[in-house]
């Protein structure tokens, strides 16, 4: 079908139906590639438009599924031709000291971001459960540590179950390759990749309490009671910034210094971020009883703690992405 006759007809609204059956899944395969939710809603945009033009040509020899992510694989691969990787700010250097000033902010392309649990995850609890560990901001900052290629590889067939003769397909490569290429990433893998695994369970109700109390404590500020919810080696970060703080008391003692403007806060829960407890977190502005956005903070869990305080702060970006609205009121 040419251009000229799209223009005039318009899509097929039964064949953008398909294709729509498949963009939260496409969405999660390109932000594990991209480490970006806004790239990875372009490259999905981009993959249906790809699709929509050459659809004649698509004659049912694979399934539409695999077509598509053969076609979503190629628009990663063309985006990632670039010369930096994303990263989290634990991955550029050590820890900084929680009296240290804030570093000039890096630009928005450096730092992997959180990804609404509404644009990856589909209806189905039992998919939701089986993929989230593949969406946490530790494995994703991991994957970056790979060529393209091999992160297509390893998620195509470690997360999506591909076999290897598809994945080949999609790649243009042999069956072989995409084996050697395979084992080559899980090598990789297993040196940069958190040898515990965060989790957040939404039904175990220890967990749900363990959220609750941090927020309590939070927005009363109560340093004491926060530093009883962390993890001996708990970080916190705030992208676009590089530094990062390690430990409990450090936390505590920046939160009290340099980080002082989140005191008074509000937590407006959110339906998460990468399979993981997230809010909008607003700072009081200077109008009584009117909240302004601060970041998007996200928690990472392991057993009865909080191991991860992140806390990304290009809330222009950020907030509308997450449907959150542009200031929090106090309820009269």
């Amino acid at each position: 079908m040419s251009d000229a006759t799209t223009a005039t007809t318009g899509p097929d609204p039964e064949v953008l139906a398909q294709f729509e059956t498949h963009r939260r899944e496409l969405c999660a395969y390109a932000y594990r590639m991209l480490g970006s939710s806004f790239e990875a809603e372009d490259a999905v945009q981009e993959t249906f438009t790809r699709a929509w033009r050459s659809y004649d040509s698509f004659e049912g020899r694979a399934s539409l599924r695999s077509w598509l992510y053969k076609i979503a694989t190629n628009i990663c691969l063309d985006m990632l031709d670039r010369p930096q990787s994303r990263a989290r700010p634990m991955d550029l250097n050590g820890p900084g000291r929680p009296d240290s000033p804030l570093p000039p902010p890096q630009p928005d392309y450096v730092w992997i971001e959180p990804i609404p649990n509404g644009l990856a995850f589909g209806a189905d609890p039992a998919e939701h459960a089986s993929t989230k560990d593949t969406l946490r901001l530790a494995f994703v900052a991991a994957c970056q540590h790979l060529p393209a290629t091999q992160r297509a590889i390893l998620i195509m067939r470690e997360v999506l179950r591909f076999s290897a003769s598809e994945t080949a397909e999609a790649l243009m490569m042999s069956p072989a390759s995409v084996n050697s290429a395979l084992q080559r990433a899980r090598a990789t893998m297993s040196k940069v990749q958190p040898t515990v695994a965060d989790g957040f369970d939404e039904s175990d109700p220890e967990q749900r309490k363990l959220i609750d109390d941090f927020v309590k404590a939070f927005e009363a500020y109560d340093m004491d009671a926060l530093t009883t919810l962390l993890k001996a080696d708990v970080a916190l970060s705030m992208p676009p910034f590089d530094l990062w703080i390690s430990g409990p008391e450090n936390v505590a003692a920046f939160m009290l210094s340099t980080g002082s403007a989140c005191r008074n806060s509000r937590m407006v829960p959110l339906e998460g971020a990468n399979g993981l407890p997230a809010f909008g977190h607003y700072k009081p502005s200077e109008e009584p009883g009117v909240w302004v956005p601060w970041s998007i903070t996200v928690l990472e869990l392991e057993g009865d703690t909080i191991s991860g305080l992140n806390f990304f702060l290009d809330t222009q970006k950020l907030f509308p992405l997450f449907g959150l609205a542009p200031e929090w009121r106090e309820a009269v």
